[in-house]
């Protein structure tokens, strides 16, 4: 008997054998992940700590110490130089301009002959006007010889009448007749007075086509050139402006009327300009105007200053930068304008005190704030002039050699709870 013998395809696989995990195993897993959610608290806890720790504020100050000094409390404004007197020199009548015999910068005298217009016209008119005067003249001494006529006539009527040669028609007829006469021998007087007048209108045209200067002075400016045609029909054309002395000359300055009350006449001012900026020149307020001005809603007075001009420095139309000093007082307390300026808003003002805060003050003072030992210290001062860099400070909690507080910038400081 033989056995039968499988081959290996049709052999049972065989089932391998489950291996079940040990103790030790599933210990170190647990392990690994204990140890990561303690990183990870870990590391949440210092984020934490960093980001919500409590802060602290801290300053860092600028300060500027108190002194005694001088002040000069001023004005400043702004003005525009001119001669003292300046006329402008015009034509009377139309016409062309014939000549010119001064130009710009010419010194001049009253009664000098400046430019002349073509006289042609005008010495035609004349002539006529004469000729109208004469005519009018024989026509009084023709109403003259009427009327001596008429009076002869009416005295022969009389003496008909009264002897009864004639009628009483023919006698009135010689009245009426006289009386004509005699009012045509005022009409023609009247007349010759009319042409008298046309003739001397004509005669001071003719004159004015002369021109001369009104004063002593310099030329300034000219408008015209010879061959011009000026028109004179609704105002004079100005030929020339004359400047009367430039040795003495005036600066109008524009005075704000917050500051106007502060200036007045006979007080010393000084002034600059762009021609010469290192050069200082000085002056003397004559008046203050009370012809305000406004522009843009800005209210200025005009306040004059005299100011000598021996060098003929300045020149008419110069822009001055005045400065009028009011006040100047000598060894006072003074504080710099950015300290009185410093106003920290409630919340730096409860960092900087850990809480506490000034306490309003009188209408009439101010808050200063003081850097003593290192901590912030609000007083309360009474301030006099400024000089617009500093103030004068009267005698009260602020003392000599403080260090008042101009600015105050803000840092932090991380600290554990």
């Amino acid at each position: 008997m033989h056995e039968a013998v499988l081959p290996p395809a049709l052999e049972e696989p065989a089932v391998p054998q489950r291996r079940s995990a040990s103790p030790a195993s599933h210990s170190r897993r647990w392990i690994r992940f204990g140890l990561l959610g303690i990183a990870l608290l870990s590391a949440g806890g210092i984020w934490w700590r960093t980001t919500h720790a409590p802060t602290a504020a801290t300053f860092r100050y600028q300060t500027a110490k108190i002194d005694r000094g001088s002040i000069l409390a001023k004005v400043a404004a702004n003005g525009t130089l001119s001669a003292l007197v300046t006329v402008n020199v015009g034509s009377q009548v139309s016409g062309r301009v014939q000549s010119l015999l001064v130009d710009f910068g010419s010194q001049v005298k009253q009664g000098q002959v400046v430019a002349s217009i073509d006289p042609s016209m005008f010495q035609a008119a004349a002539a006529q006007a004469n000729a109208n005067l004469r005519a009018s003249l024989a026509a009084v001494e023709r109403a003259k010889a009427q009327t001596l006529n008429a009076e002869q006539q009416l005295a022969r009527s009389a003496a008909l009448h009264r002897e009864g040669l004639t009628t009483s028609a023919d006698y009135e007829t010689a009245e009426s007749s006289l009386a004509v006469t005699r009012a045509d021998l005022e009409l023609a007087r009247a007349n010759v007075n009319q042409a008298r007048a046309a003739r001397d209108q004509t005669e001071l045209n003719l004159r004015y086509t002369t021109i001369v200067s009104p004063i002593d002075g310099v030329v300034i400016s000219r408008n015209v050139d010879v061959g011009q045609t000026v028109a004179a029909t609704l105002q004079a054309p100005t030929l020339f402006s004359i400047a009367q002395d430039l040795t003495h000359m005036q600066v109008d300055t524009n005075v704000a009327e917050a500051d106007v009350g502060k200036v007045h006449a006979g007080m010393d001012v000084t002034f600059t300009i762009d021609a010469y900026p290192n050069r200082t020149f000085r002056g003397r307020l004559r008046q203050v105007r009370d012809n305000a001005q406004a522009i843009q809603n800005v209210v200025t007075y005009d306040a004059v200053v005299d100011v000598e001009n021996p060098d003929r420095l300045l020149k008419p139309g110069m822009t001055a930068n005045v400065t009028f000093p009011y006040a100047h007082p000598t060894d006072v307390l003074r504080v710099s304008n950015a300290a009185l300026r410093f106003r920290p808003d409630p919340a730096t003002v409860s960092a900087m005190t850990k809480g506490s805060a000034p306490t309003t003050p009188p209408p009439d003072q101010r808050i200063l704030w003081l850097l003593r030992a290192g901590q912030p210290t609000a007083v309360t001062v009474r301030t006099g002039i400024s000089d617009g860099t500093l103030t004068e400070l009267a005698p009260g909690a602020a003392q000599l050699g403080d260090q008042a507080i101009l600015e105050a910038e803000s840092t932090t400081e991380k600290h554990a709870p």
